[in-house]
C-alpha cells in the first residue's frame, strides 16, 4: 500500500477538536450544519469557529452562576 486511506497504520486517530483545542464536538456541529439545511455546502473551519464560540459562550455562563451560586452559599447550579 502506498500509506493512503483509513488502514492500520498504528497511528491513533485525532478528533478535530483536539486539533483545535477544544471541549465541544467539531465533529458533531458539523454534522448537524449539514444535515440541518442551512447552506448547500459548509466549509471547514464554520463548525471550528462556531464550536469555538458555543464554548466560550457556555464558560462565561458557567462562571457568572459559578460566582452566583458561591454568593448565595449554594453548592448546586439550578435553573
Amino acid at each position: 500500500m502506498s500509506g493512503r486511506g483509513k488502514g492500520k497504520s498504528g497511528k491513533k486517530a485525532v478528533t478535530r477538536s483536539a486539533k483545535a483545542g477544544l471541549q465541544f464536538p467539531v465533529g458533531r456541529i458539523a454534522r448537524y450544519l449539514k444535515a440541518g439545511k442551512y447552506a448547500t455546502r459548509v466549509g471547514a473551519g464554520a463548525p471550528v469557529y462556531l464550536a469555538a464560540v458555543l464554548e466560550y459562550l457556555t464558560a462565561e455562563v458557567l462562571e457568572l452562576a459559578g460566582n452566583a451560586s458561591r454568593d448565595n452559599k449554594k453548592t448546586r447550579i439550578d435553573v
